[in-house]
């Protein structure tokens, strides 16, 4: 008995021992398991290129190269076969994806597992009738005016007591201490709004000292692992990691315990003092659910939604305005003309008087969407309106990126940053969601649009208003993207702030 013992505790030593060897040779040699697994292994030149990494001596980024074969593409419509991926940047196919043939088209159980540990039962990673109850739910708070009223509060607070008290105290420094990230500001700044609009809850992430919030930390390592996971050539790789509790996945692990305490003791404390005084959407959503860690699902769901996108939407308009002054200057001019001179919004209505402003926003999220691409699962074979056969189970992706710079959909100017072009005798007019799916479109819609545009728009007018920002040397042409399921520019967005003269 001892020595069988002995031999399965030895068998099992081993067995850890090979996995242990095979992340370790991560990942080409997953990527050929995964292949063979597939019975996919393709020598066509877009395939040979990706599996080469040859791509990447033409192209700054993965998206730009995507881009470019897209434009190639007579229908706009390309195959990854070693990936088994359409990627498509024609709105005819988008709009049959999101609208026409909703219900064929998913998230899917891949996409569903790889955030499930991070988003668990939330609205961006469920489908069916849990989606629809979460989307009604939602959809029933946020149209109310005294929510809008109540987020409206919250940025315009966020921005006066912290956001430019921050920048005037870097304002003017010449050497390497007055060099700031916007990107980590903005990044800091949009999760202390929505932390306080979801959760009732400020991490002050964006005090003068920037202390790092732990509860932050954690959402961002959740978030990036979660990323991670899916742009791994296998999901075996992953998979094994959090079997044994190693690497990447240990610390996913302990990311996601330090989120769920504290929404654990946000919601006691709700429950203990009462809900009826709270306005922040946690405690709206606890009056009609009673499962807390559903409750934690949507709530977080709603966290990622609100920063990270906020965050990559701020950040591409500000590298794009510093390097448009006469866009700055038109937009400050609008603002003097409809609120007067030095004078602020009062109002989440007040702020759709702003045409150029929510042009200009719209331009900057044309050229540079918070979310590149985004995928479905097709559940019964299916033929796309451009002739693209889809076989059941292939991940199909649009490509918001490409088709900003398609000049079929938005003409010969199309790589230049121009708000006019949304605008009719100088009223804005937005164009509908499947030739600019930046909000999705169709039944997912994204249903926080209004507000973010009204944060975003706010830190614009008020830093715009009151600031230069000079592009801190050397800087690219083109910005080099960090993966993520957002956005976000590689190397942040570093700036010298000067405050302008009687501001």
């Amino acid at each position: 008995m001892e020595l069988q013992s002995s031999w399965l505790l030895h068998t099992l030593y081993a067995f850890c021992f090979i996995l242990l060897l095979l992340l370790l040779l991560s990942p080409r040699l997953a990527l050929f398991l995964y292949l063979l697994r597939l019975k996919l292994w393709c020598s066509c030149e877009i395939c040979e290129a990706y599996l080469s990494l040859s791509w990447a001596k033409s192209f700054d980024n993965l998206c730009d190269w995507y881009a470019h074969l897209l434009k190639c593409s007579p229908t706009r419509t390309i195959l990854i076969h070693v990936l088994g991926n359409i990627i498509t940047a024609n709105p005819e196919n988008i709009k049959y994806m999101l609208k026409t043939r909703f219900d064929n088209y998913p998230k899917g159980k891949p996409f569903s597992l790889i955030l499930g540990d991070f988003l668990g039962r939330g609205i961006f990673n469920v489908d069916g009738d849990m989606w629809r109850f979460q989307k009604n739910m939602a959809s029933l708070e946020l149209d109310r005016s005294s929510i809008r009223s109540y987020a409206f509060e919250i940025v315009r607070c966020e921005i006066e007591k912290r956001l430019l008290p921050l920048l005037v105290s870097f304002s003017g420094k010449e050497d390497d201490d007055g060099v700031l990230d916007l990107q980590d500001i903005f990044r800091r700044f949009s999760f202390d709004s929505i932390c306080q609009f979801s959760f009732g809850l400020d991490p002050e992430c964006l005090q003068l000292s920037l202390p790092l919030s732990e509860f932050a930390v954690a959402f961002d390592l959740a978030s990036r692992i979660s990323a991670e996971r899916a742009m791994a050539v296998s999901p075996l790789v992953w998979k094994i990691k959090r079997r044994l509790n190693i690497g990447s996945e240990k610390k996913m692990k302990e990311a996601i315990r330090i989120i769920d305490m504290l929404a654990q003791e946000v919601m006691r404390q709700k429950r203990e003092i009462g809900l009826s005084t709270h306005k922040d959407l946690l405690s709206r959503f606890m009056r009609t659910v009673e499962d807390e860690t559903y409750l934690r699902d949507i709530v977080i769901s709603f966290l990622l939604a609100g920063r990270d996108t906020v965050a990559s939407a701020l950040t591409s308009f500000f590298w794009l305005s510093a390097k448009h002054p006469e866009i700055r200057s038109a937009v400050q001019a609008e603002a003097d003309r409809v609120l007067g001179p030095n004078q602020e919004p009062k109002s989440f209505e007040q702020m759709e008087q702003l045409h150029y402003l929510q042009a200009a926003v719209y331009e900057s999220m044309r050229l540079y969407p918070p979310i590149q691409f985004d995928s479905k699962f097709c559940q019964q074979d299916d033929v796309f309106p451009d002739g693209t056969f889809v076989k059941r189970g292939t991940r199909v992706t649009y490509h918001p990126y490409a088709m900003g710079r398609m000049e079929e959909i938005w003409g010969p100017d199309c790589l230049e940053f121009k708000p006019e072009r949304w605008l009719r005798d100088g009223v804005f007019c937005s164009e509908n969601h499947f030739k600019y799916p930046i909000f999705q479109g169709g039944f997912r819609v994204c249903l926080g649009k209004e507000m973010a545009l009204m944060e975003i728009r706010s830190v614009c007018l008020s830093l715009l208003r009151r600031f230069h920002f000079e592009l801190v040397s050397p800087y690219h042409s083109t910005p080099r993207f960090s993966p993520g399921l957002t956005s976000t520019f590689r190397d942040g967005l570093l700036v010298l702030v000067r405050e302008k003269r009687g501001s």
